[in-house]
């Protein structure tokens, strides 16, 4: 299993009212000239918040929902930090309730 680190806010929010558009393509920049692996994905509507064990932090967030998610976590601090209002946490999958959330996902 893989940790999986996210922030999560409402779709609105994440996608029209901050520039995510304009952080993600300078990080998938910044990967491409170090030759890194993007660890990085934008989902809308994220499957994740739909496990059981998901429901208390669905509820706080405004639906529909859009997330980051990455498997590095000084990444989901960082954006926590620059965006402020939206929710952070992490999960492990695959699992029994959680499928691998990045699977059938282009890069960001």
């Amino acid at each position: 299993m893989q940790t999986y680190y996210y922030v999560l806010a409402s779709r609105r929010f994440l996608l029209h009212e901050e520039p995510i558009e304009e952080v993600l393509k300078e990080r998938t920049r910044h990967y491409h000239e170090q030759e890194k692996e993007i660890d990085f994905w934008l989902v809308s509507q994220p499957a994740f918040l739909e496990a059981p064990e998901m429901a208390e932090i669905k509820s706080r967030c405004p639906q529909p929902a859009a997330a980051i998610i990455s498997t590095n976590p000084q990444f989901i601090i960082w954006l926590k930090l620059r965006l402020e209002y939206v929710i952070t946490g992490e999960f492990q999958a695959p699992s029994d309730s959680i499928p691998n959330p990045v699977a059938s996902l282009a890069t960001a």
